[in-house]
């Protein structure tokens, strides 16, 4: 996420389900001006069919128990589908339109960042011309 400043191992072993992270940053504003934090979880990982599930065990912006899975299909043709679905419990004071607004755009900054990541790297390992 080009929000994340840091993402910090707390327990567990990188890729593995169990795995604790702390990822901190300005993924969501806080009134304050302070960074936001979120304990996730590694709940499942399958590099066969390129997909995780992350539980928000603790967090300072009310995700505390929600559930964020990535999937990637290969369409073929040089083309991948994203699935990207975030489940959430209802948050106090935030209406359901501004809180699917901002996951919007913070979900289209992270696919804007993993597509460059691709792109790059399918730079990198092109023959020489």
């Amino acid at each position: 996420m080009p929000m994340v400043e840091r993402c910090t191992t707390l327990t567990g072993i990188e890729d593995e389900p169990g795995y604790v992270r702390l990822v901190s940053g300005f993924m969501f504003p806080q009134q304050d001006g302070e960074r936001s934090w979120i304990k996730e979880r590694l709940v499942s990982k399958d590099s066969s069919s390129h997909s995780f599930v992350y539980k928000m065990e603790a967090s300072n912006v009310g995700l505390d128990g929600s559930i964020n899975s990535l999937k990637l299909d290969d369409y073929g043709d040089e083309s991948t589908l994203i699935q990207w679905s975030f489940e959430i419990n209802p948050l106090e004071d935030v209406s359901e339109n501004s809180l699917v607004d901002y996951l919007g755009f913070l979900y289209k900054s992270c696919i804007n960042k993993i597509e460059g990541a691709v792109e790059a790297a399918s730079r990198n390992n092109s023959p020489p011309q």
